[in-house]
C-alpha cells in the first residue's frame, strides 16, 4: 500500500502494528470524505479511522459509563451458547448526555453520510461489555441480518464501532471477512441467545479466498466505520483485559422501515459541533433516549433478572 496524501483532515496511517486494509488517522475538525474514502468503503466494506476520538472525549464518555450507572445498569446478558456471555446496553435515541453528543457530533454523522451517499438518522447505540475472563463470543453475522427483519428494504446502513479500550486478539477484537458485504444478505438462524448468519455459507466465503480474515486491532479512540453486510464476529474474552466497546448504528433516511419495530422511524438529528463531546456537563440525564427492553426484540433471546444475569 502506497503513501497517500492528506485528504480531508484524514491521514494514511502506515506506521502502526495495528493495520487493515483501509486505514486513515483523524487530524483536524475539517473532516471530509473523499472519493477514495468512498472506494475504499466500497472495495472492503469499511473503512478504520484511528484517533477519531482523543483522550479527553474518552475521559468525558468514561465518566458517563464508569463513574455512575445510570447507562451500565440497564445492561443484559447475550449467551455465546458456551457458558460466556457479553453484557450489552442499548438505547433508540442519542439524547442529550456525552454518549449523545458521541454520536450526534459532526464528524461522526457526516462521516457516515458521506459513505452511504445521503442523509442519515440515528438507528441505535449501544454499549458492548466483554469483560475479563468472562466475556462472551459473537457469531459470525451481518448487521443487516438483524435489521431486515425489522422491515428495513434496503442494505444502506451502517455502524461505527469505537474502542474504549484497547481492543487486540486476546481479548476478543473484532474480526471481519474484508469484502464480503459484497456477497449480499446471507440468511441468519437463532443460535443460543444470539442470531448468527448460515454456518454453511459463510465457510464458503471464508474458503473461497476472495474475503480475506482480517482481525481488527483498534487502540481506545479508533473507529472502524463498516457497512451492514459486512460479515464480523468476535472471540470471548480469555485476557484480564476489559474489552469494552459503543457502537453506533445509523440507517439512511430515505430507507425508513416500512414496520414499527423496536428500533426508530426515520428522525432527523440534531447535530451538534465535534466539540459538544469535550463541553457537555451531562453525565446523569438519560431522558429521550429510549433504552430498550431485550425481551421485545426477536433477534436476541434473553429475559431480564434482578441481578444482571441472563436467566434461561
Amino acid at each position: 500500500m502506497l503513501p497517500r496524501p492528506r485528504i480531508g483532515g484524514l491521514i494514511d496511517i502506515l506506521t502502526s502494528t495495528m493495520t487493515t486494509s483501509a486505514e486513515y488517522r483523524y487530524e483536524v475538525d475539517d473532516l471530509t470524505v473523499t472519493e477514495e474514502m468512498r472506494r475504499d468503503f466500497r472495495q472492503f466494506g469499511y473503512i478504520m479511522v484511528r484517533n477519531f476520538f482523543d483522550s479527553d472525549d474518552l475521559r468525558q464518555v468514561k465518566q458517563v459509563i464508569e463513574d455512575n450507572d445510570e447507562i451500565v445498569k440497564r445492561a443484559f446478558g447475550v449467551s455465546d451458547g458456551a457458558g460466556r456471555e457479553s453484557k450489552m446496553c442499548l438505547w433508540n435515541h442519542p439524547g442529550n448526555d456525552v454518549t449523545g453528543m458521541v454520536s450526534r457530533c459532526e464528524k461522526t454523522v457526516n462521516t457516515c453520510e458521506g459513505l452511504l451517499g445521503g442523509e442519515v438518522y440515528h438507528y441505535h447505540t449501544k454499549l458492548m461489555m466483554k469483560n475479563p475472563r468472562t466475556g462472551g463470543s459473537h457469531l459470525w453475522h451481518q448487521d443487516y441480518g438483524y435489521w431486515y427483519k425489522n422491515g428495513c428494504l434496503f442494505p444502506d446502513m451502517m455502524t461505527v464501532f469505537i474502542a474504549i479500550d484497547k481492543c487486540v486478539k486476546e481479548n476478543g477484537c473484532l474480526q471481519i471477512l474484508r469484502g464480503s458485504h459484497k456477497c449480499g444478505r446471507i440468511n441468519h438462524v437463532m443460535v443460543a441467545g444470539q442470531t448468527g448468519a448460515d454456518v454453511e455459507r459463510v465457510e464458503a466465503i471464508q474458503n473461497s479466498g476472495q474475503c480475506p480474515l482480517e482481525k481488527v486491532e483498534m487502540e481506545p479512540g479508533d473507529a472502524l466505520f463498516f457497512h451492514c453486510n459486512l460479515l464480523h464476529t468476535s472471540t470471548g474474552n480469555d485476557s484480564d483485559l476489559r474489552r469494552w466497546a459503543f457502537l453506533c448504528s445509523y440507517n439512511k433516511a430515505s430507507n425508513d422501515p416500512v414496520i414499527k419495530h423496536h428500533h426508530p422511524q426515520y428522525t432527523r438529528i440534531k447535530k451538534v459541533s465535534n466539540s459538544a463531546i469535550r463541553e457537555c456537563t451531562n453525565f446523569t440525564d438519560m431522558t429521550g433516549k429510549d433504552f430498550m427492553d431485550p425481551t421485545k426484540d426477536a433477534t436476541i433471546r434473553v429475559e431480564k433478572s434482578t441481578n444482571n444475569q441472563q436467566i434461561k
